[in-house]
């Protein structure tokens, strides 16, 4: 059968040309975005007066059985058919016949492809926000575990100061907290309408572009038929969202490899988020947090490949756009899959609380407090730092932790020290100490427990 498009040509196409232009081996999955649309799109053709409703009905009974069969796997989808579009409409003109060809009246491919992935990307962000949830949720899990939890807190990974791993692990919610808010405010771009923007220029049949954004839930039309079929903000702006949302997986998955070896020993994963060595035995490797963190590339990689692919082109269609489609495909699907995979990953992990307190307790992160102990003195902040930088050499120089020295010891660096310094430097008191609004202290992070679980809640 010849193409669909073909009738001004004279020769088909050259073999290799049909296989390096097809787009249809990805954009297969856009196949039920596509039928809903033709749907939306038939339906205004026939309250419009522009085609027969007999017609309409008949349009629509073909498109419901494509889609059961898309659905039910019996669907062979044809390289020579190029794209969704052609493949859809070819079996469609083969389920009810010549009425088939009805249905693009007032269309294009351009706005249909647009609104395509306008549907899909609505789906598919609906979906991805109820897996940020659901790593939100991991992560509270384990922070009302861990509340009383202390471990090392770390500024160029080097020991900085006393926190609560509940702390630690809330970080990365409101990290996620603000990925969701993203995904959410970006329903706003994804929800105009292309369809009825034809090729380029609009169409000559007298549609109603919101009546089809009505049917199909679009909260507006765009206003000029030329950005509406050349525009990919949209799918910039998720390619965007995605990728600092891969950012954010993969610090968290950073840490997951640090805790989890051998010289950490802060958490273990679950035997199920890891795999073995096919040579040592002992091994127990964190293979999971490592791809995630190895899949932030690609994400990156889909976002800078559209990037490029838009920055040169001239409106309004060029076949360049065909190139908007994998990266985000493939960037939906690595993304879905890292959600899935860090929730659950998050919430079976072993926690080893002693060894989290042991590493507290043997090195100088208290050092901080004296300092401040000094300030509540009178002394200058900035002399008060020079005293404990000396204490600190010295201890360093004589073996000692900060909690090993005598009183003697630190009077000989001050008279304003007393026997209370011990207890200021108890890891349980640096903790407490820090109960200003969005401190490590147990009082504040229960209160950021209580407002994170209230910002699950309302989105």
């Amino acid at each position: 059968m010849s193409k669909l498009w073909g009738g001004r040509f004279t020769k088909e196409t050259n073999e290799l040309v049909e296989k390096f232009t097809a787009s249809i081996s990805f954009d297969q999955k856009l196949a039920l975005e596509d039928i809903e649309g033709s749907m939306a799109h038939v339906q205004m053709l026939g309250e419009c007066g522009i085609i027969p409703m007999n017609d309409v009905e008949l349009i629509k009974q073909g498109l419901k059985t494509i889609e059961n069969k898309i659905i039910n796997g019996d669907v062979q989808f044809s390289v020579e058919d190029e794209d969704i579009h052609m493949n859809i409409e070819k079996m469609l003109l083969e389920e009810i016949g010549p009425v088939g060809g009805k249905l693009h009246t007032g269309r294009s491919r351009n706005d249909q492809v647009a609104t395509d992935m306008h549907l899909y990307l609505r789906k598919q962000t609906l979906e991805l926000i109820e897996l940020v949830k659901s790593v939100q949720s991991s992560l509270l899990v384990q922070a009302k575990e861990n509340v009383e939890t202390i471990m090392p807190g770390y500024t160029h990974l080097q020991r900085a100061q006393p926190i609560l791993f509940a702390h630690h692990l809330l970080a990365y919610f409101w990290m996620f907290e603000r990925d969701k808010e993203r995904l959410i405010d970006s329903l706003k771009r994804i929800n105009w309408l292309p369809l009825g923007a034809g090729a380029l220029a609009g169409t000559t049949f007298p549609i109603d572009r919101e009546r089809t954004a009505e049917l199909l839930g679009f909260e507006t039309v765009y206003p000029n038929s030329l950005d509406a079929v050349s525009d990919r903000d949209f799918i910039l702006e998720f390619l965007s969202i995605a990728s600092i949302m891969m950012t954010h997986i993969s610090r968290i998955s950073e840490e997951l490899v640090i805790w989890s070896s051998q010289e950490y020993q802060f958490v273990e994963l679950d035997d199920s988020f890891c795999t073995g060595s096919s040579i040592m035995p002992q091994k127990k490797n964190p293979d999971v947090p490592e791809l995630l963190r190895g899949k932030t590339g690609r994400v990156y990689g889909n976002l800078i490949g559209l990037l490029t692919v838009l920055k040169g082109l001239p409106l309004a269609y060029n076949k360049d756009m065909q190139e908007d489609k994998e990266g985000m495909l493939d960037t939906v699907e690595t993304l879905n899959g890292s959600l899935r995979l860090l929730a659950p990953m998050i919430e079976t992990m072993t926690v080893h609380k002693e060894k989290m307190y042991s590493a507290v307790a043997q090195d100088y992160s208290n050092a901080t407090d004296i300092a401040d102990y000094l300030v509540t003195k009178g002394l200058p902040f900035r002399q008060a730092h020079e005293i404990i930088g000396k204490i600190v050499l010295f201890a360093i120089q004589h073996k000692k932790y900060l909690l090993d020295l005598t009183i003697e010891e630190y009077k000989s660096f001050s008279p304003l020290f007393g026997e209370n310094i011990f207890e200021v430097l108890q890891p349980k008191h640096v903790v407490e100490a820090r109960n200003s609004y969005g401190g490590t202290s147990s009082e504040q992070v229960k209160q950021q427990i209580q407002l994170a679980e209230t910002k699950i809640i309302s989105h």
